[in-house]
């Protein structure tokens, strides 16, 4: 059913929750994770002093992704991530559409209340224009699932 998962990645803890999912399902279907982190540029360019924004948000996507990478490698489960910059839910789409992933698992929303003020809903975008199933993983029925296990 699976055989490659796309899990875009903020950093924040829903995206972690996601994350965590991705990887049971991974583990389920015997499919790998592919982490995404995208520096949505025109939102952020357009606050002024462009590049020590780009520059700490390009940090923050490492950062994120290297979860991806540790959390996929302690649970036996191939993982490849990229780190790309343009308008989120647009990458979101073509990343998944270059890297053959069969389903997106992302958390219901962002870093912060000001990204949302400022970009709107990236997982409503990626669920309305995408053509792969989305699966949204809501914080506290994921806790509640990995509590029954």
């Amino acid at each position: 059913m699976y055989d490659t998962i796309l899990v875009p990645t903020d950093g924040s803890t829903a995206a972690r929750n996601a994350l965590e999912h991705a990887i049971d399902l991974a583990a389920a279907f015997d499919a790998r994770i592919c982490g995404l982190y995208v520096v949505d540029i025109a939102t952020y360019g357009s606050l002024g002093g462009y590049e020590p924004v780009v520059s700490h948000l390009n940090g923050a996507g490492r950062e994120a992704l290297s979860m991806v990478t540790r959390l996929a490698n302690e649970a036996g489960i191939e993982s490849r991530t990229e780190l790309r910059e343009g308008v989120a839910y647009r990458e979101i789409n073509d990343y998944c559409a270059e890297s053959g992933a069969d389903a997106i698992v992302m958390g219901p929303r962002g870093r912060s209340k000001l990204d949302r003020m400022l970009v709107g809903s990236v997982t409503e975008r990626v669920v309305r224009t995408a053509d792969r199933p989305v699966i949204v993983v809501q914080q506290s029925e994921y806790r509640d699932y990995r509590r029954d296990r």
